[in-house]
C-alpha cells in the first residue's frame, strides 16, 4: 500500500522550471485528472503536445490502456509546464495515474513524496540499464522507468575530413580531436561548434567534455574540471571554434553545421534524419574522453512514472499499463516514433539495430551515457547546473580565468546546497 505524505512542493516548482529547460513546443492542458467512467478511465500525462489524437503515439498509449481494459483520458503539455503542473496537482490530491517526466525532473518529484516507486508497484526493472536507470533513482529507490533514452556524439563533415587528410575513426582522444581540428583550419574551413549557451543546454552540451575529463558535480572546481573548460577556451582562442558559441543553442549549431562550413558538431540523437538529407556526406563519432575511450554524455528522455494515488486500488492496473509500454517491442516503437530514443535495455537495443544498423555508435553513446541527477544529485542538479554553465560564459567570454570561474560556481553551488 502507498500512502505518504507529500513533502516540499512549493519550495521545488522553482527547481522544476530549471530542470525544464530542453523543453520543446507549448501543449494544450485541462481534464480532472482523477475522472473515470462506467468503463474505467485512467490519465496520463506527457510532454509531446506535437503528436496529436490519432497519431502513432497516441494510439499507442490508448492501445495498452486498451490491453489493460481501460479507457486513457491523455492530455499533452511541454516539458516545463508538465512539472509545474504534476506538483500542483499532488497539492491538490488530483494526480493523473501515469506521467511521462524529463528525466532531470523525477527526482524533483520525488523529493516531494508524490511519486510510488517501482518496488511499490511490483515493477521489475532489472533488465534496465543501470546508468540509464539512474536518473530515476534518489537514496537508493527508483521512482520510474526510462522509455528510451537520447544523448550527445559529434557528427562529422566527411568532405571536410578527406580534404584535411583527417580519418575520423583515429580520433580516440582529446589530442587526436584537438590535432584533426588543427588540420582541418589550415584547408581554410572551420573546426567545431556547440553550444555553450548560459542555459541548461549549455550545461547540457558542456557535461561530456566535463566528465569525460574525469570531473564530478560535486566538485565543480577540481583540475579535472578545469582542464575541461580549458579544452573549450582553447578551442575558442585558437579559432577552432567560433565566439558564436557563446549564444548558440542545440539549434543553431545545427544550422551552421548544415552550412557545410564546419567540420564537427556537437549534437543528439534528434538530428539523425536531418544529418542524412545534409547536402554533404556526414557520419558519427562519440564523444572522446580525455584519454580516450567514450566520454559519458548526459541522457535525454522521459521517464514513466505513477504519482501517488487516494485509491491504492488503481495501482494493479497502473502497472499494466506501465509493463505494456516498456517490453522490448513497446521500446523500440518509442525509438521510431521518437527518431530516435535507444532503447534502455540490451534486448531492446539488439532488436533496434537489428533493423537500424546504423544507430550502432549511437547505442554505444547510450550505454556510455550518464543521468544529469545520477551521484544521488537529486534537486541539487539545477543549482550546481547554473552555477556550470554561468563558469563556461565568463570563461569563454573573456571575463575570467577558467580556474576563477569555476571557483567562484564551486562556491555559489556550495552556498546555496548547503554543502
Amino acid at each position: 500500500m502507498i500512502n505518504r505524505p507529500l513533502r516540499r512542493l512549493v519550495a521545488l516548482t522553482t527547481a522544476a522550471i530549471a530542470v525544464g529547460a530542453l523543453a520543446g513546443c507549448a501543449g494544450t492542458g485541462g481534464g480532472d485528472a482523477n475522472s473515470t467512467d462506467a468503463g474505467g478511465t485512467y490519465t496520463w500525462w506527457d510532454p509531446y503536445p506535437q503528436h496529436e489524437e490519432g497519431s502513432d503515439w497516441a494510439n499507442r498509449v490508448q492501445a495498452c490502456g486498451t490491453e489493460a481494459g481501460v479507457t486513457i483520458q491523455r492530455t499533452a503539455y511541454d516539458t516545463t509546464a508538465l512539472t509545474n503542473q504534476a506538483l500542483l496537482a499532488a497539492q491538490e490530491n488530483n494526480s493523473p495515474d501515469i506521467i511521462l517526466l524529463d528525466n532531470p525532473a523525477v527526482s524533483t518529484l520525488a523529493d516531494t513524496g508524490m511519486v510510488s516507486t517501482t518496488d511499490e508497484l511490483g515493477l521489475d526493472t532489472s533488465k534496465i540499464d543501470a546508468n540509464l536507470l539512474a536518473a530515476g533513482q534518489l537514496d537508493g529507490k527508483t521512482y520510474g522507468i526510462p522509455i528510451g533514452a537520447n544523448t550527445l556524439a559529434l557528427y562529422y563533415n566527411a568532405d571536410i575530413l578527406s580534404a584535411a587528410g583527417v580519418d575520423p575513426q583515429s580520433i580516440k582522444n582529446w589530442d587526436d580531436l584537438t590535432a584533426a581540428l588543427a588540420a582541418v583550419s589550415a584547408t581554410g574551413n572551420k573546426g567545431i561548434t556547440f553550444s555553450a549557451l548560459n542555459t541548461e543546454e549549455g550545461s547540457f552540451q558542456f557535461l561530456p567534455w566535463f566528465w569525460g575529463a574525469g570531473a564530478n558535480l560535486d566538485e565543480l572546481n577540481s583540475s579535472d574540471a578545469v582542464d575541461a573548460l580549458n579544452l573549450w577556451k582553447g578551442w575558442l582562442d585558437k579559432g577552432y571554434a567560433p565566439n558564436s558559441v557563446i549564444t548558440n543553442s542545440q539549434n543553431t549549431v545545427w544550422e551552421e553545421f548544415l552550412t557545410g562550413g564546419f567540420a564537427f558538431a556537437e549534437n543528439g540523437t534528434w538530428q539523425v534524419n536531418s544529418a542524412a538529407k545534409a547536402p554533404f556526406k556526414t557520419g558519427i563519432i562519440t564523444l572522446p574522453a580525455k584519454d580516450g575511450g567514450a566520454a559519458p554524455a548526459p541522457t535525454g528522455g522521459e521517464f514513466i512514472i505513477a504519482p501517488v494515488q487516494q485509491d491504492t486500488a488503481r495501482y494493479d492496473t497502473t502497472r499494466k499499463i506501465i509493463e505494456c509500454m516498456t517490453t522490448s517491442d513497446g521500446f523500440v516503437e518509442t525509438a521510431n516514433t521518437f527518431a530516435y530514443y535507444i532503447p534502455p535495455t540490451e534486448d531492446g537495443q539488439k532488436a533496434l539495430l537489428a533493423e537500424h544498423p546504423e544507430l550502432d555508435t549511437w547505442v554505444s553513446a547510450v550505454q556510455a551515457a550518464k543521468g544529469r541527477t545520477s551521484d544521488n544529485l537529486g534537486t541539487k542538479y539545477p543549482v550546481i547546473s547554473e552555477q556550470l554553465w554561468t563558469a563556461v560564459q565568463s570563461a569563454l567570454s573573456g571575463a575570467t580565468t577558467p580556474q576563477a570561474a569555476l571557483d567562484t560556481a564551486q562556491q555559489e553551488a556550495a552556498a546555496k546546497t548547503g554543502e
